[in-house]
């Protein structure tokens, strides 16, 4: 306990919001560009389906705005104390933007395989498109969940 209790609260807050902000960014970046390079070759085929393959590309970026909203409000709740954070409270942090830390992170990347999976949909059957936008909804399902986990938990710090 001694480690953690050197760290300081205010170290831990601090890592917990800059989690929920960077893994959720990083797993976005890497769903964005796994759904861009499936995009990539049909727009080079297809050029006037670019604009269809933008809004699949884009959908995994969601993640990475859901991380930063909470790395926001953490930064908030951390700045708004007036003292120093204890480390039960800076614990509290870590664990409340952990899910959308995590959440983000899978759920962008697991996003951005069924993107690049509904770009195939697009060359094939450009007119069931949207098939692959409700698969891709689904996914972007949990990622809300894990926003809206790591929000209440967030409100329910007092200090």
């Amino acid at each position: 306990m001694n480690f953690i209790e050197s760290f300081g609260g205010m170290a831990l807050a601090l890592l917990g919001a800059a989690l929920a902000a960077a893994l959720a960014c990083v797993g976005s970046a890497k769903g964005t560009g796994i759904a861009g390079e499936a995009g990539a070759g049909l727009v080079s085929e297809d050029p006037s389906k670019s604009g269809k393959v933008m809004i699949l590309q884009v959908i995994p970026g969601t993640q990475g705005l859901y991380g930063f909203v909470i790395f926001f409000l953490a930064y908030l709740k951390i700045s708004g104390a007036g003292t120093a954070i204890d480390v039960a409270h800076g614990l509290q942090i870590v664990s409340a933007c952990l899910p959308i830390a995590i959440g983000g992170l899978l759920s962008a990347i697991a996003q951005g395989k069924v993107a690049a999976a509904s770009v195939n949909i697009l060359a094939k059957k450009p007119d069931d498109w949207s098939k692959g936008m409700i698969m891709c909804i689904v996914v972007e399902f949990y990622a809300i969940l894990c926003l809206l986990a790591s929000f209440l938990m967030l409100n329910a710090i007092n200090f």
